[in-house]
């Protein structure tokens, strides 16, 4: 069972990842002019980063968890 909550804890990472890469490759003019200004989807962006992490924790979580043992 390990070995399947790793598998499916690799899935969600690479979901997320592409995701994030689909969400955020597509506007090439998003890039600022400046070194200061942040890109106008920089909010979404993060939240997508942070949601992704927080299912990889889990998995991992639930990976390491003694409950199906």
């Amino acid at each position: 069972m390990r070995r399947g909550s790793r598998r499916a804890a690799a899935a969600v990472t690479l979901a997320a990842l592409a995701a994030l890469t689909t969400g955020c490759g597509h506007d090439a003019a998003a890039t600022p002019s400046s070194g200061t200004a942040t890109p106008s989807g920089y909010a979404d962006m993060k939240k997508k980063v942070d949601a992704a992490e927080s299912a990889a924790a889990a998995a991992d979580r639930d990976a390491t968890s003694d409950a199906d043992r």
